[in-house]
């Protein structure tokens, strides 16, 4: 640490921002932003993608250096782009990509950089190994300081990164998009974290695009919109709705758009899939129009389950047939033959290529229709995927964009318009608006709502249950790699189906028909 003080009255915001402004490449992202943290509360920063809210953390963490204004911690001026001063003014900010080694022990990993030394000048694993042991207890985790940190859940590992970042004396904790890979139990115990952080009089900034998450956890919301912030507000004195038309400038009438009425032909046949080992078959059918739901858990096997109709992965049993034909187990090809599109969960890791072009990424899944002799035929790919991604309302600044430079839900636009280019039969969603803004959600659930419309039978997983009550036809809820139970529409708008499709995954159906039969009373 340094020898810099800093001041720790009660009135002294632990973090002030002042003017700041930041432009990349001549283009304004933050426009003179004026923002305090004061010290044991919690501020939701709000705002769609490409707000400027990952623009404004790096800033407080010293990570970038803005082009205006300035930055103050406990009463002491941040030197610009400047990480280490950050940190020992006692700033830490925990990414949505976590800095955690996976190689490494959670120990390790908790003292890299600091580790404890004995009289001999070794490394003293044990006194390590028992101050982590202490710290894990004080949050609550019960976790064995010597696992090596890539076994442990996505959300364990998060709380981690906050233990090492309170234990090396943060006193202003931003975390940014904390939430969007983590399930709904692990949710539940960030809250808790975040709450006790707040009783220590720590300062917590964080982003959501869950108003439930920013109700659950903050006491203030600040809203950006287009680098500016337009709303500053105790979430005692501001409605949902007022956070929404804030975020996107305009008013936000209706969520969910009304569901198509689909056909009766079926479409996708599911037939005795089994998904893994020990695991009951599935079997479903989705007719021409009709979008069903996948429910459950995470670790369910609804994301198995896709990659086994899609081939990616090669269901150990059962088959899967398309307007009638059957596709080859575990071939890719074959389900882009017969007309079958995805757009996977890992938007990043599996659904697109960042440092590509929106034209070479739409034109991936299609490549040989848009080549001739080997050669890709330029003019009839960007015609055809200029048109596609128009449907879609994609907002850049043209089909050369790299993917990496658009926003969340604009590079979800584009990982889904790219099968427009041709026939699609049966559509697969995987978490389609994971870490989208509530802006470009409703752009989404439109987009699907019309091309099931357009005859495509759609199957769409999602942890997201306003989604799978609003969106669905039908909704299977999945437990162990299988179907636990199948809910009709009917059903899905009953009073306490939330309660029934968690006891459903959560293998507690016994009281499920109970529920229903007195909802439907």
């Amino acid at each position: 640490m340094s020898d810099t003080v800093v001041d720790d009255s009660p009135e002294m915001p632990m973090l002030r921002c002042r003017g700041v402004e930041m432009a990349f490449g001549g283009v304004p992202v933050l426009k003179g932003i004026d923002l305090q943290l004061r010290p044991g509360s919690v501020t939701a920063l709000a705002g769609e993608n490409g707000a400027g809210k990952s623009t404004l953390m790096k800033i407080a963490s010293g990570q970038y250096r803005p082009t205006a204004g300035a930055v103050e911690v406990r009463g002491q001026s941040l030197p610009s782009g400047n990480i280490r001063a950050a940190a020992d003014l006692g700033v830490a900010i925990v990414p949505q990509e976590l800095a955690s080694i996976p190689e490494l022990t959670v120990y390790e990993n908790l003292f890299i950089g600091r580790e404890l030394r004995t009289p001999l000048r070794t490394l003293d694993r044990r006194a390590m190994i028992a101050e982590t042991r202490t710290n894990l207890a004080g949050f609550g985790l019960d976790v064995d300081p010597r696992t090596v940190m890539g076994s442990l859940p996505v959300g364990v590992r998060q709380i981690i990164e906050i233990i090492k970042a309170t234990s090396r004396g943060a006193r202003v904790l931003l975390l940014d998009e904390p939430t969007s890979a983590i399930a709904e139990r692990e949710v539940a115990r960030l809250a808790e974290v975040v709450r006790n952080l707040r009783d220590q009089g720590v300062a917590v900034l964080f982003t959501s695009h869950k108003m439930e998450e920013i109700r659950a956890m903050a006491d203030r919301v600040v809203v950006l919109r287009d680098g500016g912030l337009v709303a500053d507000a105790d979430l005692t004195t501001i409605t949902d709705d007022e956070i929404v038309t804030a975020m996107i400038g305009r008013e936000l009438e209706n969520l969910f758009p009304e569901l198509p009425p689909h056909g009766d032909e079926v479409v996708l046949q599911v037939t005795d899939v089994v998904v893994s080992p020990g695991a009951a078959p599935v079997t479903f059918s989705v007719r021409r129009g009709e979008i069903l739901g996948l429910a459950g858990l995470v670790g369910a096997g609804r994301t198995e389950l896709l990659e086994c109709i899609y081939g990616i992965r090669r269901p150990l049993a059962g088959t899967v047939a398309v307007a009638g034909s059957l596709l080859r187990p575990g071939d890719p090809r074959s389900a882009i033959g017969r007309n079958v599109a995805i757009v996977p969960e890992d938007r990043k890791g599996a659904g697109a290529v960042l440092s590509m072009s929106v034209l070479d990424n739409a034109t991936l899944p299609r490549v040989a229709a848009f080549s001739r002799y080997g050669l890709l035929a330029d003019r009839r790919r960007t015609d055809a995927i200029g048109t596609a991604m128009s449907s879609m309302n994609l907002k850049s600044d043209g089909l050369g964009q790299r993917m990496e430079n658009l926003s969340g839900g604009n590079q979800q636009k584009v990982v889904l318009g790219r099968w427009l280019t041709g026939t699609v039969d049966a559509l697969l969603l995987d978490e389609p608006t994971r870490g989208v803004d509530v802006g470009a959600r409703t752009e989404i659930y439109r987009i699907i709502a019309e091309l099931a419309d357009q005859g495509m039978a759609v199957v769409m997983a999602s942890s997201d249950m306003p989604e799978i009550l609003s969106l669905s036809h039908r909704a299977l809820v999945m437990r162990d790699h299988t179907v636990a139970g199948s809910l009709t529409r009917a059903e899905l708008s009953s009073a306490d189906v939330q309660d029934v499709i968690f006891r459903l995954a959560s293998g507690q159906e016994a009281h499920t028909h109970l529920i229903l039969e007195e909802n439907a009373s």
